[in-house]
């Protein structure tokens, strides 16, 4: 006795099947046979099921020995010798009818498909979609999920959250420590002096960029998922904070152009000139309203990271494209180069806002020119020369440097110096940093007033800092080999600025330079941002009053440098045209009106052509009419390969996108251009003559009854030169309605020109679509007949149609 090409009780395999009744009874014994006994839902008291022989244990169906009713339909009778296959289809040996067991009906087949062993080709059998439940059941069932509270579910969700739990059990200390002590070192000591220079952007005391660099990387080292991220200040967030801040200083009778660094930077002056619009409370002077200004700025900042990671929608950021981004810094970057002009030539402008300020500013630098800081001047030279020279040197000896060379530490150590015995400020009036406190300041709840007045500006806040985090938290993790979660950065960013904004700090997200130096140091962890934190710490506690003597310019210099990586991207603006001028489009009109508008209108500018870029690259995709290749089944652009063989009397069209509303004109324009016929245009002048002539009573009214394809193409004269038209729907991603009215219409259309016309390689979804649309309604004719698996049996199927066709003609 055999069983699906082997014997029972043996692993000898054979090659045929046997129907041997007598040793039936052996395979009742059998392990499979008993798993389907216990499990198959046909089996019933008053019928007698086995199993087949010729189906193999992974197949194993019921076997009707007598004949019984259908266990699905109990008014169809099926015959002895069928067997059911989990509920899905009844079949026979080729003796006996089958039955097609789908739901709660049973239908007659016309013939029963052969066995593989029979040598006949694979069948593809559906599968039977799992019982969907409606909308309030799965709302309730994930409502109870959520909402059942236990031990272990507790601690999941901690873990969730925070991720430090559960990767510092399994830290070792051996392997990671001194990696993430160095960049932990090396980090804290770039920091410090990073941080009191990027307090020029913000238009805030130093003291507060350090307070931000303390509480970030806290935070984030108890709630990042990324493992080399490091999260601080960051220039291009720097920037649209002062940007915010000199707005609502200027509104509250402040004069802008005065920096809070300085001397005197702690002094309450009003502009007389200005009325006052929005006063803080009593004795709250110019640096008070600025750090009340951007807490403010930065808790709604935060609230809308933290609502996106709660919302999960961490797939935002990813409409935010690299070479928007790209753009996006570049024209940033612009506009902080010469936002620190005027520090580096030490002279007073005005701090212009809106639009053109970075063209206002550069007319008033040239007005101001001759009144620049000669000693100012010489310092910006001095440094710049230095830190260029030592960050080129870094580069091309990077492979053999194990850790970076402070350069900016050791730049404003010694200029320190230089400016404290040289007496700069008194001798020069070169501008210094002034007095910085040590400590911390007691925590202090934002003005919910001023929360109203910087929510728009919170938004743009908010995206760029997402899209920065999360772009270099995957860049980090593929390269290596980790995976990051896209909306637990959401939350741990959000964190970031939610939490410290009671501290007085501003916005934080990923930076990407501090990033590279800590996977240039050996960074294992995050454990290195606690070692950061602590260098940090230091000088909150100690160091910070030795910066009193440190000049401005010498800070600007800083932030200029660091803008060097970002201002190279425009070397990369070539090779992005020639592999998408589209994309190079978005670059240049993202930095153009970052720099000739505003940074916010930069971004909506770039996200507005972005979207509008692909909808552009949906709505006019490639379309080409295919050929074969040799005598095999594959088939391919013939315009664009030699030596194809066209199919005589058969187009193949492609199509390479979606068919929706916005690209369904030019999917026709394109399939009538390509193959010469408009059949829109020749089918309604047929119409037209027909009606007039009296023989228009049969003609189909949107696509309905049809009739027989084959007795129409006997009628109708082939004077188009092809008689089939197949469209390869493998490029064809999804269908709308009037993507389905465009195929109804052209197969209408077609009909009355005696041309078929045929659907190869449609995806699932598409193929479901047709379904649902009626595309394929029964009296269209069966499925496999309008649908095929592949181009080359849509068009060997078109070609033995057409050849069943000649003999009747000719006949006739």
């Amino acid at each position: 006795m055999l069983w699906g090409g082997f014997r029972a009780g043996t692993a000898e395999p054979t090659g045929q099947a046997s129907l041997d009744r007598t040793s039936l009874g052996n395979f009742r014994d059998h392990p499979a046979h008993r798993r389907h006994v216990a499990c198959c839902p046909h089996l019933s008291r008053n019928r007698v099921w086995e199993l087949r022989p010729s189906i193999p244990p992974s197949r194993a169906c019921c076997w009707q020995a007598t004949p019984a009713l259908c266990p699905v339909d109990p008014q169809h009778q099926l015959g002895a010798g069928s067997w059911i296959h989990e509920g899905t289809k009844a079949l026979t040996t080729s003796t006996l009818p089958c039955r097609l067991v789908c739901g709660a009906r049973c239908c007659r087949m016309e013939a029963a498909p052969e066995s593989p062993q029979q040598g006949r080709g694979l069948v593809l059998v559906r599968r039977q979609p799992p019982a969907q439940k409606g909308p309030l059941e799965r709302l309730k069932a994930r409502l109870w999920r959520s909402c059942t509270c236990s031990v272990p579910r507790a601690w999941a969700l901690v873990q969730s959250l925070v991720p430090a739990t559960c990767w510092l059990r399994e830290y070792r200390p051996r392997e990671d420590l001194a990696g993430d002590v160095m960049s932990g070192l090396v980090i804290g000591i770039i920091l410090v002096p990073q941080a009191i220079a990027y307090s020029l952007l913000a238009g805030l005391q130093p003291i507060y960029s350090l307070y931000t660099s303390f509480f970030a990387n806290l935070i984030y080292f108890l709630m990042g998922t990324s493992r080399h991220v490091n999260v601080g200040i960051f220039s291009l967030l720097c920037l649209m904070v002062g940007q915010v801040v000199d707005r609502e200083l200027q509104l509250a009778g402040f004069d802008p152009s005065q920096d809070g660094l300085g001397p005197q930077g702690n002094s309450s002056i009003l502009n007389s000139s200005t009325t006052s619009l929005v006063l803080g409370p009593p004795g709250c002077g110019r640096d008070c309203h600025a750090i009340r200004v951007a807490t403010a700025l930065t808790l709604v900042a935060g609230i809308y990271q933290v609502l996106m990671g709660v919302l999960r929608l961490g797939f935002v950021s990813t409409y935010l494209s690299q070479p928007l981004l790209d753009g996006f810094a570049m024209g940033a970057s612009v506009t902080i180069l010469t936002s620190q002009l005027r520090h580096m030539l030490g002279v007073r402008v005005p701090r212009h806002q809106g639009p053109g300020m970075v063209i206002s500013t550069w007319l008033s630098l040239l007005r101001s020119l001759a009144q620049a800081n000669l000693c100012d001047v010489a310092t910006s030279a001095v440094c710049l020369a230095v830190l260029l020279a030592a960050k080129e040197l870094s580069d091309r000896c990077r492979h053999r440097l194990k850790v970076p060379l402070p350069t900016e530490l050791l730049v404003i150590v010694v200029a320190t110096l230089v400016s404290h015995f040289g007496q700069l400020h008194r001798r020069f009036g070169s501008s210094v940093a002034g007095d910085i406190p040590t400590g911390f300041v007691a925590p202090q709840a934002p003005d919910p007033r001023l929360m109203q007045r910087v929510a728009l500006d919170a938004v743009s806040l908010a995206l760029v800092g997402s899209a920065f985090s999360i772009s270099l938290a995957e860049m980090f993790a593929r390269s290596h080999g980790y995976s990051v979660r896209a909306n637990q950065e959401l939350l741990a960013v959000g964190c970031c600025n939610v939490l410290p904004a009671f501290f007085h700090c501003f916005a934080t997200s990923a930076a990407l330079s501090k990033s590279l130096v800590k996977t240039a140091t050996g960074c294992r962890t995050q454990l290195s941002s606690v070692v950061s934190a602590a260098v940090v710490l230091l000088v909150l506690l100690v160091l910070a009053p030795l910066f009193w003597d440190l000049q401005r310019s010498v800070l600007a210099c800083i932030i200029v440098v660091s803008l060097r990586g970002a201002l190279r991207k425009v070397r990369g603006l070539p090779r992005l045209w020639r592999l998408s001028p589209a994309d190079a489009l978005v670059w240049v009109a993202t930095a153009a009106t970052c720099v000739l508008v505003t940074t916010e209108a930069g971004l909506l500018a770039g996200v507005l052509l972005s979207l509008l870029s692909l909808a552009g690259r949906t709505q006019r995709p490639r379309a080409a009419l295919l050929a074969r290749i040799g005598d095999s089944a594959f088939y391919e652009d013939a315009t664009e390969f030699e030596g194809l063989v066209p199919q005589p009397g058969v187009q193949v069209f492609r199509f390479a996108g979606p068919l929706y509303y916005a690209n369904k004109d030019f999917f026709l324009r394109s399939l009538y251009s390509l193959t010469g016929l408009d059949a829109g245009r020749s089918a309604a002048t047929r119409r037209e003559r027909g009606s007039e002539m009296g023989a228009g009573e049969g003609e189909p009214v949107d696509g309905k009854d049809l009739g027989s394809m084959t007795s129409r193409a006997r009628l109708v004269p082939m004077v188009t030169g092809f008689h089939t038209v197949v469209i390869d729907c493998a490029p064809l991603l999804f269908l709308d309605v009037a993507g389905m009215a465009t195929l109804k219409d052209l197969r209408r259309d077609y009909w009355a020109l005696g041309v078929t016309l045929l659907l190869a390689c449609c995806n699932p979804s598409v193929r479901d679509s047709l379904k649902r649309g009626g595309f394929l309604s029964e009296d269209q004719g069966p499925e496999d007949e309008q649908l095929f698996p592949s181009v080359h049996s849509a068009v060997e199927a078109a070609r033995a149609r057409r050849g069943e066709l000649v003999v009747p003609d000719s006949a006739l």
